[in-house]
C-alpha cells in the first residue's frame, strides 16, 4: 500500500511550511518534485531548498520527475485537462514504482499553496488509486489568497458579505459573478478584469507572493488595470514564468 501525503507548502516562502507539513516530509520514504521546463526551473529549485531546510539527517529520497505538458491547441478544454491529468498520473506512477518497487511506503509530494483550493493534485491522486492501492491524506498550506490579503493587509470579506472565487476563463466568458460584491480570480493567464466595464471596481493584485519577486499593485481598476498589464508582462519575461491572484469589490 502506498500512503500518499499531499503537502501544502504554501506560495514560495520557505517560512510557509508548517511543522505538521515537516513532520510529514521527514516521515515519508520519498519525496517526489516534478519538472516542468527550463523556464519554470525556479520552482523545482523552491522545493529542493525547502527539502534541504528541513530533511536532515533523513532516511527520506528526493526524486525528480518530468511533469507532462498539457496540449494547449486542444480546443476541448476540459478534455484536454483529463487527458493531461491521465499522463501525470502515469508519471506519478512510474517514479514510484521505480523507486518502491513493491509499491509499499509513504511518497510526499510538494504543492503550492493548499491542496485542496484550486489544485489538481487530489484529482491525479484520484486517478492515481485506479493504477495503485493508494490511500491519500492532505497537509493544508498557506493560499495564495491568504498571501494576497496579507500581501495589502485588506480583509477577504465585507462584513456579512459573501466572496466569490473564480478563474480568469470563467469571468471572461460569464462575466461578474452575480450575488457578490468581492471576487478573487485565480488561474488568469489573460488579465480577464479588461473584460470587465471598470467603473466602480477597486482591484488588488499580487505576484510571485510570498516569494523574493513579489509584486503588487492596487487601485481603482480603470487606472491600475493597465499598470498590472504592464507589471505582469515584465515580470514574466523577466522569469519566463508567473503566479498571479487579484481580488476585485465593487461599489
Amino acid at each position: 500500500m502506498i500512503e500518499l501525503t499531499l503537502i501544502g507548502i504554501g506560495t514560495g516562502n520557505p517560512g510557509h511550511v508548517t511543522l505538521q507539513a515537516i513532520q510529514a516530509m521527514r516521515a515519508a520514504d520519498l519525496v517526489l518534485i516534478p519538472l516542468k521546463g527550463a523556464d519554470k526551473a525556479d520552482l523545482a529549485g523552491l522545493r529542493r531548498h525547502i527539502c534541504r531546510s528541513h530533511l536532515q539527517g533523513c532516511a527520506t529520497r528526493i526524486v525528480e520527475f518530468d511533469l507532462p505538458v498539457r496540449d494547449a491547441d486542444d480546443p476541448d478544454y476540459r478534455r484536454g485537462v483529463n487527458l493531461w491529468h491521465d499522463r501525470i498520473a502515469e508519471a506519478w506512477q512510474t517514479a514510484i514504482t521505480a523507486h518502491l518497487p513493491e509499491a509499499s511506503g509513504r511518497v510526499a509530494l510538494l504543492v503550492w499553496g493548499d491542496p485542496s483550493l484550486y489544485d489538481s493534485s487530489l484529482r491525479i491522486a484520484e486517478r492515481l488509486a485506479t493504477r495503485l492501492a493508494v490511500t491519500t491524506r492532505v497537509i493544508p498550506g498557506i493560499t495564495a489568497i491568504q498571501a494576497l490579503c496579507a500581501a495589502h493587509a485588506i480583509p477577504l470579506n465585507l462584513v456579512a458579505e459573501p466572496v466569490q472565487i473564480t478563474t480568469g476563463r470563467r469571468l471572461a466568458d460569464h462575466g461578474w459573478p452575480e450575488g457578490a460584491d468581492t471576487v478573487v480570480v485565480m488561474l488568469d493567464g489573460g488579465c480577464a478584469f479588461q473584460t470587465l466595464p471598470p467603473e466602480g471596481i477597486r482591484i488588488w493584485w499580487g505576484a510571485f507572493l510570498g516569494m523574493a519577486e513579489e509584486i503588487t499593485c492596487a487601485g481603482p481598476l480603470a487606472d491600475a488595470g493597465p499598470r498590472i498589464i504592464g507589471m505582469r508582462q515584465t515580470a514574466r519575461a523577466r522569469h519566463g514564468w508567473i503566479m498571479d491572484i487579484y481580488l476585485m469589490r465593487r461599489g
